[in-house]
Parts: C-alpha cells; structure tokens; sequence
C-alpha cells in the first residue's frame, strides 16, 4: 500500500490554528517580559507606536472624528486583529513552504525590536519584549507545524491503485486500520489541538499578567499616591456661585479628572518617577540649567483656571475641560534662562519624544502658563502627564500642552519643528471663538412644554460677552450666560424654550468680549482648528 501525496497536505484551517497559537503565545510572553522589564516597550506598544508616528493628519483625525478618546484602544484593537491574520497567514506559509513562516514570525519580532529600542527615551531593555514574542512565536510555530504534520500522516489513506487491485483479484482492500499497517506512537489532531490550545491559553495568562504588572508595577503610581503637594503661593479665584447652571446633560463648568478629555500620542502612559524627574532649560539663552522635582516643589507655585482644548476638535465636540491647575509660571522659568532677542519659540520635548512648537510670547507675557504639577487639587493623573506638564491659556494642546515634559528648547519657528508641524498642522495654534450646545439632545425623547436650551462657549484670553440661539432658522435669540470663572475658561450659557411636536434645528453662536462674532463658515480641524456654527437637530414629541 502506498499513501497519497494528499496525505501530507496539512488542510489551510489547521495551519492558521498553529500560526494564530504560536504568536499569542509569543506576543503574550513579550507583554510579560515587558511588565517586568521595560513597560513602554510591549510588542503591541512598540508597532503601535511606530505606527502613530508614521499616521499622516488625516488618518489622526479621522481616529478621533470615530472613536474619540478612545481612539488608542481602538488602535490597540486594530493591532490585534491585523496580528491574528497575519499569524494565521504564517502558519498557512510554515505549512507549506518552512521554515518561511516561521521566519516571518521571527522578522516581524526583530522589526519590533528595533523600533522598540530606538524609540526617544527608550531603556537599556527595550528590545527584548519583542525580541522574546518574535523567538518564541517563530519556535512555536515550527513545532506546532511539525505536530501538526505527523497528526495528518497519522491514518494512512488508500490508493487507488491499492483498491484496484483488490477489486480485481476479489479480495477486500488492505484495512487501513490493522495493527500491521498503524504507525506507532503518532500524535493525533486531538493531541495537536492540545498543545495549540495549551499555547494560545499561556499566552493570553501572560499579556493579562504583563499587563497587570505594567500598571501595577511602577514606583511611578504610588509616588503619585503619597504625594502631598505644596501650598500653593497664590490661589486661584473661587468658582464664583453663579458659574454653574446645574442643568441635566450640561457640561460641568469645572471638569472632573476622570472625565477629562485625552488625546495624546502615547500609547503606553510614559512612567516617570519624580526622583528621577529632570526639566532641561537650554537653546538660544544665556544661562542653561536643568530643574529637578524637588527645586520645582520647592518654587512659589501658583493656582490658575484654564481651559484646555484639541485642535483636533470637531465643532460642537467634547475634546475639551476646563480644571484648576497648580504649577510655576513659565515665564519666571524663562527669565532665568533669559532667552536670545531673536528667539521666538519654544521647542518643548516629552519624555516619549513629542514635540510641540510654543510662541515664546505665550509662555513670558501675563497670561498664567505654568509647569504644572496638579489639577483640581491634587496631583497629575499619570495620563495627563504626572508628574509635570505645561499648561498654556489660548492655544490648543498640539501646540502648547506638553505632558510627561522634560526639556525646554529656546529657538526659533524657522529652525525647528515641532511632532505636529512636521504633519501639516498650522506652527501656531491660537485656540477659537467656539460654543456648542449640549441640551436637549438629539436622542433623549424630548417632550413638548416648557424645556431648556443649554451649552458652553470660549474664548481663550478674550472672554465670551454673548450666547444667540436659532430655532427653526427664526430669530436669534440672545440666551443667558453663567457667570465666567475667568477670561481663560468656557462659560455655560441656557436658553428657556417651549418645544413644540416635531422636528427642530438648533444653532449657536457667541461673541467675544472684543466684540469678534462666531464665524459661520464651516471648516475641518487642520491644519489650525475648526470653524463654523454648532447646529442639532432635535425630535419632539
């Protein structure tokens, strides 16, 4: 009897099981080795890194015009899913063309290697998470492929030939399943699933372990925990009584931490120990110095009222809070570096190697930009950038709102860019005369009577002097405006409205205390903020 050559084929849906099996093994040891060694350099982190870096404009935008702040886990999903069928693809190659698969595999942990261990910042260690993931997902995969192989050759099949021939004489075909004709000590299917389900099931335990670690792990978070920060030096104003409206769906005039907005470019929140904490002052000035955390601690901190807003903000959208911040101002900072007379720009630098591109006027005239250290009365939040961040009244975070940060370079707009700059967005970002309204909205079953309609304007450094509401393209109607904590934060404004059954367009528009009025002509987020009226459509019933 002789077998078929179809008898070696390993069928396609097998192949994946294997290829899919041996890289969540790897990728989940690479996550482990990463909690334990080097947080910010996962496998997962160290591509997806790569890829924000390498994502033009337009691919950002449209990220966060779907997802939001969510866009990071809709990445890291993305990654994921891409890396399954990929792994699937590998073990379909492995079966057919080895070691090739198995290569690949090893490739892509090299790849990750590299962009992990040439990342800005990176440590001593960075390579070695995808280093791991890429060795042991390769070594997998060959031997899952070699069960896999000798599990199909397991029960012989029969030729025809064979079948002919005991046709011819008679006789009844050789049975596939005598002792004689059996190979000995063969793994089966069965066998092979095992150890494929055993693969797959240690490496999802060690990325959940890794990933415990990670964000267990650092010194980091409990340094935050036991910080107590100084008395501030000078406190910020009181919220005044009438600057929150207390109306259901509106927008709180102080924003909550855990409900402020993030958009950044770190897919792994950066770990920054305060002890270790350095801020390097250098560039076009007479006197270069570095701060350290407990000099910064040490200075007369002050409170300040800001409102912080991303360029990436859609008219109407929520990328926007407003918080009470505690820092230094960077004006005195740079007064004892005391910048060149040409300079006109400030190349500030995270730790994760972004960029922002600040007008030098901003950071040393009157306006409350500060090295801030806390937000609404205690400390940075590891994400938005503990221990020490900036904070820039009237420009849009892109521009201004470094987090993680740890060097100030004095400079000027034509000899250095900035992360964003070099993506098409404007060198300057001064933040937007805008409003929004967020009540009634568009899906809450409103009924007719007596309602209200209610929403937030801004306008950085100038302040709002008036709220106008359309209904039904009528009239404008001059709406009620909250009392403003400040010139640098958003105002709540309300409108009384009785609803009538049916469809209604809503819009607003708002005024500037310098008398500039909302432009209605409509325009995207790049390369320099969105314009336009915020409208809603709204059903009554």
């Amino acid at each position: 009897m002789t077998r078929t050559r179809t008898a070696d084929r390993i069928p396609a849906p097998l192949s994946w099981v294997a290829g899919v099996a041996a890289v969540v093994l790897g990728a989940g040891l690479g996550e482990l080795v990463a909690g334990l060694a080097a947080p910010a350099s996962s496998p997962v982190a160290a591509i997806g890194s790569a890829l924000i870096d390498l994502a033009p404009a337009w691919a950002k935008d449209t990220a966060i015009a779907l997802f939001g702040t969510a866009d990071k886990i809709a990445l890291i999903v993305g990654i994921v899913a891409v890396g399954l069928v990929l792994a699937g693809l590998a073990g379909w190659l492995e079966a057919r063309r080895p070691p090739w698969g198995a290569v690949v595999v090893g490739v892509f942990g090299i790849t990750g290697a590299v962009i992990a261990a040439t990342r800005p910042g990176a440590g001593a260690l960075a390579w070695l998470p995808s280093a791991v993931a890429g060795a042991t997902g390769a070594l997998t995969l060959w031997l899952l492929v070699r069960l896999l192989r000798s599990a199909v050759r397991r029960t012989p099949q029969i030729s025809e030939r064979s079948a002919t021939q005991g046709a011819e004489t008679g006789g009844a075909a050789p049975d596939p399943r005598s002792s004689a004709q059996r190979p000995a000590a063969r793994p089966d299917r069965r066998t092979f699933f095992v150890w494929a389900g055993a693969a797959a099931g240690a490496g999802i335990l060690a990325a959940i372990a890794g990933s415990v670690r990670s964000t267990g792990s650092a010194t980091v978070a409990a340094a935050r925990r036991l910080l107590r920060l100084p008395t501030p030096a000078t406190l910020a104003p009181a919220v005044p009584s009438g600057a929150e409206l207390s109306i259901a769906g509106l927008a709180r005039v102080v924003t909550p931490n855990g409900s402020f907005y993030r958009i950044d470019t770190a897919l792994i929140v950066p770990e920054v120990d305060p002890a270790d904490w350095r801020l390097r002052v250098h560039g076009m000035v007479e006197q270069e110095f570095e701060l350290t955390w407990d000099e910064l601690l040490a200075l007369p901190l002050e409170e300040s009222w800001t409102t912080l807003a991303c360029v990436s903000n859609e008219v109407g959208g929520t990328l926007i809070g407003n918080a009470r911040w505690l820092g230094y101002p960077l004006r005195e900072l740079l007064a004892r570096a005391n910048p060149s007379s040409d300079a006109d720009m400030v190349l500030s630098r995270s730790i994760d190697g972004f960029t922002a591109s600040t007008p030098l006027e901003a950071l040393t005239d009157e306006r409350n930009s500060i090295l801030a250290v806390g937000m609404n009365g205690e400390a940075l939040p590891l994400e938005h950038g503990f221990p020490v961040r900036m904070v820039v009244p009237g420009l849009y975070g892109y521009v201004s709102a470094t987090k993680w940060v740890v060097d100030l370079e004095v400079t000027r707009f034509d000899l250095a860019r900035a992360y964003w700059t070099d993506r098409g967005w404007s060198e300057r970002g001064p933040i937007k005369l805008q409003s929004r309204i967020d009540v009634p909205r568009k899906a809450q079953g409103l009924s007719a009577g007596d309602t209200v309609i209610a929403g937030v304007a801004w306008h950085q450094g100038v302040g709002i002097s008036g709220v106008e509401v359309q209904i039904d393209e009528g009239a404008w109607r001059p709406a009620q405006l909250a009392t403003a904590i400040s010139d640098d934060t958003w105002v709540q404004w309300s409108l009384p409205w009785t609803a009538t059954v049916g469809d209604h367009l809503l819009r607003c528009r708002a005024t500037g205390r310098d008398g500039e009025p909302q432009t209605s002509d409509q325009a995207p987020p790049a390369p320099d903020g969105a314009t336009g009226w915020h409208e809603r459509y709204v059903q009554v019933f």
